[in-house]
């Protein structure tokens, strides 16, 4: 049987507005003005959003009451103006909706605002239980004052960071208005727990129980803590579920937080809430209507997906193009595709346009029998050639293949779009999707980053391509066939979220993994146990060392795991050549032993010695007598 929820909005999807404090900051209005009192000095302001988001495709706009409250109020000397600016908040709203009515035939609704009240509650502040009911009571009656059709059409109880006081709401909307539907939503903190400590399974069982109609979470450190914790709350109650992520966490920019989500990467986030079971979707701080828009495209998607299967009658929305199996999409997609161990040499382009010994180097490493040459895309935010020309010359000049790096730091999604259908075109077919090092590492730390989307979104737009459609859905032709690679850190030290963000990369499409270097293979082994459950090919990367102020540099400054039984050998071998040569041997010896735990090696060239990367690999690359012999007689010194 449907609730209060579901008989008044139905069982389909549906998308609520965004931000408003956000749109509020974007037009001007300082941070120390009493937003909720615009309702009543500059009302046209605040409908002029809600009609944004209306046109956008939200078909639920929250009121301009998140701190109608009388203690929040009470900052600006207005504590006896509830009752007013609630009731104008929900007048605003409400002429929003009906213009909406009027110009598009369309169906919406009206949601009163109830935030927390922005103090402690006993037993940690001086204000009782009690005392908090009888705010929020005040606070509901202005929303709700007139009833259906002229209140608000429903409630929202939002970022409740303590279940007490979500209690205290619950009591006073179930109390107040009995007969309208209430969601109530916990904001969660990186661990996706409440802020109180309550764990998403207990915030679930206890608002269920205290009589809301619809339960989920708001707010918080951005959309994939959000999943974690709807996830948790779905298997405690058969509530709707409902889920309003900030844009990611915040970061300071010329004094100002700016959210840096973007709306696509949102709107791929909207999907798996979807697969998760939630019904109502929003957004809070940081969202605009660009961000309601690609979540109402996205949702549109799945729904006509899910009208699709359910009606095989009925034509597809829209005509995907699916890529050719990944064998015959690329040589090293043949060697995946059959198991073989693949050998690949990292060739990082040069500072300049001269590319002579890069061209050199991978000439060499051709001959010798290396599968395929890596090629990053300004590693540590540089300045330098793009990885996608040097690319396509090393194909060009010495026939062997390529893996473009590819990163979402410098470009949006629209360039990123362009690039890879250029790449694409010109015969650059595998691609590894990457997030990118921030410019601050680099010699420009002023330059700015764009960061439209992280490697999730990334791989999410380079399957779409591959399936010959672009971002918002619309044929692009044949599709790219390109084989898409994601990265891996086995030795980070959060490494629980870096097996939930592989899953999600694996998810999104990424069809095999490169691994960052790795010195310490116990760290390796615990990795790849840790995602048997979504396990693709995986390729370990292996760096030769080549003294011990690099082995303390990627220790300390990159935060790789280097054993001290490393560290100590590296320190022994106190000539520059002794170092280099035990750096390799150190190599040689991760690569026997991680061998049979993966299906390839990506080979470092520390400051392009392409022979020391050939020399670890020797033993993996075919006539290894022969390749030896070539590799000792080559007398081309640093290649």
């Amino acid at each position: 049987m449907t609730n209060r929820i579901q008989n008044l909005l139905g069982t389909r999807t549906i998308l609520f507005d965004g931000a408003m404090g956000t749109m509020l900051y974007g037009r001007g209005v300082f941070i120390n003005r009493c937003y909720d009192e615009l309702n009543l000095s500059q009302p046209e302001l605040v409908r002029s959003i809600h009609e944004e988001y209306l046109q956008a495709g939200a078909e639920v706009v929250e009121t301009n009451t998140f701190g109608a409250n009388r203690y929040r109020l009470g900052r600006y000397g207005l504590q006896d103006n509830v009752a007013a600016i609630n009731q104008a908040g929900v007048k605003i709203a409400r002429q929003a909706v009906e213009q909406l009515k009027d110009k598009q035939a369309g169906t919406a609704w009206v949601a009163g605002s109830v935030g927390p009240l922005g103090i402690l509650l006993e037993p940690l502040g001086k204000t009782s239980l009690e005392e908090a009911y009888e705010a929020f009571a005040e606070q509901i009656r202005g929303l709700t004052d007139g009833g259906p059709g002229v209140g608000a059409d429903l409630l929202v109880i939002e970022t409740m960071s303590a279940l007490n006081e979500a209690e205290q709401a619950l009591r006073a909307a179930r109390a107040v208005a009995p007969d309208i539907p209430v969601i109530a939503l916990v904001t969660v903190d990186e661990e996706a727990h409440c802020l109180d400590g309550a764990t998403p399974e207990v915030a679930a069982a206890k608002l269920t129980t205290w009589g809301a109609d619809a339960i989920g979470v708001n707010c918080s450190t951005g959309p994939a803590t959000v999943l974690t914790a709807i996830e948790c709350m779905a298997a405690e109650s058969s509530l709707p579920l409902v889920v309003m992520p900030n844009a990611g966490m915040p970061r300071a920019v010329d004094g100002r937080n700016i959210y840096l989500c973007s709306p696509e990467y949102l709107a791929s986030f909207a999907k798996k809430f979807i697969k998760a079971g939630v019904q109502l979707i929003g957004g809070c701080c940081g969202t605009t209507p660009n961000h309601i828009r690609a979540m109402k495209s996205a949702t549109r998607a799945v729904d006509a997906q899910k009208i699709n299967h359910a009606h095989h009658t009925r034509a597809p929305i829209v005509t995907e193009t699916p890529p050719p199996p990944i064998e015959e999409r690329s040589r090293l997609g043949r060697l995946i595709h059959d198991g073989k161990f693949v050998a690949m040499v990292e060739i990082v382009p040069p500072k300049g346009i001269d590319c002579s010994k890069e061209l050199a180097g991978a000439a060499l490493l051709a001959e010798l029998g290396i599968d395929v040459i890596n090629v990053p895309d300004s590693p540590r935010a540089s300045a330098r050639m793009s990885a996608q020309s040097l690319c396509i010359q090393i194909q060009q000049k010495t026939g062997i293949e390529t893996i473009l790096h590819y990163t979402c730091r410098d470009r949006n999604v629209l360039s990123i779009q362009s690039d890879l259908l250029g790449a694409s075109s010109i015969g650059l077919k595998n691609i590894l999707c990457l997030t990118g090092d921030p410019p601050k590492l680099g010699n420009y730390p002023d330059a700015t980053a764009v960061f439209d989307v992280d490697a999730i979104g990334l791989v999410n737009i380079v399957n779409r391509l591959n399936h010959g459609l672009d971002i918002g859905g619309n044929p692009i032709g044949v599709s790219t066939g390109v084989t898409i690679a994601c990265a891996a850190n086995p030795g980070v030290p959060d490494i629980d979220n870096e097996v939930r963000r592989f899953a999600y990369k694996v998810e999104a499409g990424a069809e095999y993994a490169i691994t960052q270097p790795v010195f310490d293979m116990r760290v390796l082994e615990s990795f790849l146990k840790r995602i048997e459950g979504f396990r693709i090919p995986v390729i370990a990367g292996i760096w030769p060392l080549t003294s011990v102020r690099n082995a303390e540099f990627m220790k300390n400054d990159l935060r790789v795991s280097v054993p001290d039984s490393v560290m100590l050998r590296m320190q022994q071998a106190t000539l520059p050549e002794g170092a280099r040569a035990e750096g390799i041997r150190i190599a040689q010896e991760m690569l026997e032993t991680a061998r049979p735990m993966v299906q390839g090696v990506q080979v470092s060239a520390p400051f392009g010695r392409y022979t020391a990367a050939a020399e670890v690999l020797a033993g993996v690359l075919p006539s290894r007598d022969a390749k030896q012999e070539t590799i000792e007689g080559t007398g081309v010194g640093k290649l």
